[in-house]
Order: structure tokens, then sequence, then C-alpha cells
């Protein structure tokens, strides 16, 4: 997708916050909407929205969009909408099947603290799942695509610890993309098999712009090998299984280190409410 095209799909995407949705401090749109240039009119864009105070923003939300909750939910209030949030689940709530002009659009709200935590820490590994495939930034106030550089960091070095000592590229991605689904019950049941395959033919570009820096880390500290091998780029894991098992503890320690340079946007997280 060239340059102009992907300007006019982003001001799309961002329609709903344009004209529908309170102000928001991180949006990303997400899902298999995005592997395709056009989507039809039943396609569904899915939403995730960080805000500093989610009770405010459900407030003003009910008043504007009260049709987007359920009618028990709409009678109970902002203040139990977010209580649910943060006592039930992980931490986000979702307004599912919302009528927008020719389209449908699902939206998950989440505090900005939480958000930041769970990709800092994988505390729910819920949205740090998400952000570790690939998702279209629409809102970026509190730079949390940089704080996402230590979760795709931590998602690399777990599969690598999973992958047997020789895999393609595309096994990396396939494997990353699987974390979030372990021990998810719907993909016994409800999910398609095949939704890791999807996700990762649809998006191997995307995944390559986002892994690509951390495999050539890797590679120049020598605890990765490449070579040219069918379609995809193979891999060799250059050094002993313990010693691989080391770097990667410490290389996750020395990136953790990245919290205490981020001490203003910590602050900003913590006085959140």
């Amino acid at each position: 997708m060239n340059a102009v095209a992907e300007e006019d799909r982003a001001a799309e995407l961002a329609g709903p916050l344009r004209d529908l949705l309170p102000p928001v401090d991180f949006c990303c749109a997400y899902g298999s909407t995005l592997l395709h240039a056009r989507p039809d009119g039943t396609s569904m864009v899915d939403y995730i929205i960080g805000v500093a105070d989610p009770l405010q923003w459900h407030s003003e939300n009910l008043e504007r969009n009260p049709a987007h909750y359920s009618r028990w939910m709409a009678g109970f209030g902002a203040g139990a909408i977010t209580g649910l949030a943060d006592h039930v689940g992980v931490g986000v709530y979702f307004n599912p099947f919302v009528e927008w002009r020719d389209k449908r659009i699902k939206y998950g709200v989440v505090r900005m603290r939480d958000l930041a935590m769970d990709v800092l820490t994988w505390d729910r590994f819920y949205l740090s799942g998400r952000l570790q495939k690939p998702v279209h930034v629409l809102v970026d106030n509190w730079d949390i695509r940089k704080v996402n550089s230590i979760n795709l960091e931590m998602a690399t070095s777990a599969s690598l610890l999973l992958l047997p000592a020789e895999f393609t590229e595309y096994d990396l991605y396939a494997q990353i993309c699987s974390l979030s689904y372990m021990g998810d019950l719907r993909m016994l049941f409800a999910e398609d098999k095949d939704k890791v395959k999807k996700i990762v033919e649809g998006s191997f570009q995307s995944f390559q712009l986002m892994y690509s820096p951390l495999l050539q880390e890797y590679i120049a500290e020598g605890l990765l090998k490449t070579s040219s091998h069918g379609q995809y780029k193979t891999f060799r894991i250059a050094v002993h299984v313990q010693q691989m098992n080391c770097s990667l503890f410490f290389r996750g320690r020395s990136k953790a280190k990245c919290k205490e340079g981020t001490h203003c946007t910590e602050k900003k997280y913590h006085h959140a409410p």
C-alpha cells in the first residue's frame, strides 16, 4: 500500500474518533479487517481505546452514545461500567456491534495506566499480546509505541525459547502470534483453527517491519545465524540453549531499565485515575 493510500486508510479508520466518540489518548485498529485494502460492508473494524480516566470517558460517552451500551449497563451508569472493567476480565470494557455510517465497529476502552503496565509487564497478557501483532495506530499521545518496543523484545525472546534450533522467519512470526492464544479456550471451540496462519500470511511485511530490527540485533550479538532458503529466510540458534537462556534473560533485565529512563511517563501513568 503506497503512502497516499495509507493516509486515506488511516483517515477512514479514524472516522469514529472524529465523528462519534469522546477524545482518547490512544487508539489502534486491529483484526482481520486490516488484512484487506477495502473490506466489504459486513466487516467489523476493531479498536482498542486508551483513556486517562475511564469513569469520565464513559460518562461522556453515555451521554453521546447510550445505544452503544447494553440497556443494563447503560442503566447502571459509568461507575458500574468502569468497575466491571477493573474487577472482571482483562481491564477492558467492550462495546460490540456498534453501527457507524455503513460500517460495524467494536471498541474496547482501557485505562492508560493499565495499558502501559500490561505492555511492560505482561500483567494480564491481553493488550500486550494484541500489540505484539500488527495494528494500525491512530492516536498515541503517551508514546505507547515506544513503550511497546520492550513488549516486542520480550515476545521475540519467549518465542526463540519455544522454537527449535533452526526455524524460518515465518515460523518465528507464527510463534509470536501464537503466544497470546496459548491457553485460550476459544481456540478449541469458537475460533478459526487457521487464525494464526491467516494473520501471519496477511500481515507478513508488517511483522517484518516490527521485528527485523530486533532480529538484526540478535544476529549482531552472535545469538542467531541466518541464511536464505526457499520462500522464507532461515535462522539458526548459534549458541548452546543454556547460553541462549542467559543471554535472553539479561537482555530482558537491561531492557527493563528503560522504565527508569521514562520516569516522567511512568509518573503520568501512576497518577492517572
